[in-house]
């Protein structure tokens, strides 16, 4: 760095790192997002560890969620590395492992279904159909692409993430729905959830929407986004085969410990678990 100051050209090229390194689209949006946030705040001061430290505080003072504060220090680390200043890295917050998670943002398969016939009822044929896909093989938004005719026919979709390539199985019903889908739009080849410009559609336009469901649905907003439903998913196969490794195969992780994330009950489960266990007379 020059003068020890972030400069766009430093953050362009961390992009393009970030880009080689395969990292999903979201990553590499919030990762820059969170760099420019704090280049802005560091302003014309010159990048040292007590300033670093000093906007670490800022965020604790504005009231962000430690989990959030975490994941802005995780883009500014990862930053740092490969900037060759380690030596300005900060210390995450020391959190506490969740025993449950929120009941306002987990989605139950009875609000999915209402968010299915909020699309139906509103035209949706497109986005009802990419929620079904992406809640019933779990994968991330951005691997919609790999979900083309060619795999619809096949009944299997190969996904290449992060250098890693796994095969999605695609049911029988799905694969039905998806090519007739293409068949009624012409899509002859190719991905099949695609704008009307031939690209295929974005993150972003998932997510907005799926947020043009929510009064109809009746669904809270904050339970309605694309990567809820691959929550869904985990949580429903994991009911049906109590296998983590075999989990964690299919969602692409490296690790069990992500999957188990997925997996944290919300605490009104909990205690419905813990009066199961009829130890109170």
């Amino acid at each position: 760095m020059n003068n020890l100051t972030i400069t766009n050209e430093q953050i362009y090229n961390f992009r393009n790192s970030l880009i080689g390194d395969e990292h999903s689209v979201g990553t590499v949006e919030k990762y820059i997002r969170d760099i420019r946030r704090f280049s802005m705040w560091l302003g014309s001061e010159e990048l040292t560890k007590e300033t670093a430290a000093m906007w670490k505080l800022s965020l604790q003072n504005e009231n962000y969620s430690p989990t959030t504060i975490n994941s802005m220090l995780a883009a500014i680390n990862a930053f740092l590395v490969f900037s060759g200043l380690c030596q300005f890295k900060l210390k995450y917050l020391r959190i506490q492992k969740r025993m449950f998670r929120s009941n306002c943002r987990q989605l139950t398969k009875n609000e999915y279904n209402k968010l299915l016939c909020s699309a139906k009822l509103k035209g949706h044929e497109r986005l009802c159909l990419l929620m079904e896909t992406i809640c019933s093989t779990g994968i991330r938004v951005s691997e919609i692409k790999y979900i083309t005719v060619e795999a619809a026919k096949a009944g299997t979709a190969e996904i290449s993430l992060k250098g890693k390539i796994r095969t999605i199985i695609l049911t029988k019903k799905l694969c039905n729905k998806l090519i007739k889908y293409a068949s009624k739009n012409h899509i002859k080849c190719g991905a099949i959830f695609i704008t009307k410009n031939k690209t295929v559609i974005s993150r972003k336009q998932v997510w907005a929407e799926m947020k043009t469901l929510k009064a109809l649905s009746g669904v809270a907003g904050t339970k309605i986004f694309p990567h809820n439903l691959r929550h869904l998913f985990a949580r429903t196969f994991y009911k049906n085969c109590r296998n983590m490794a075999k989990l964690a195969n299919v969602l692409g992780h490296s690790s069990i410990e992500t999957t188990r994330i997925y997996l944290i009950s919300t605490c009104e489960e909990q205690i419905e678990e813990l009066e199961r266990l009829g130890l109170v007379n």
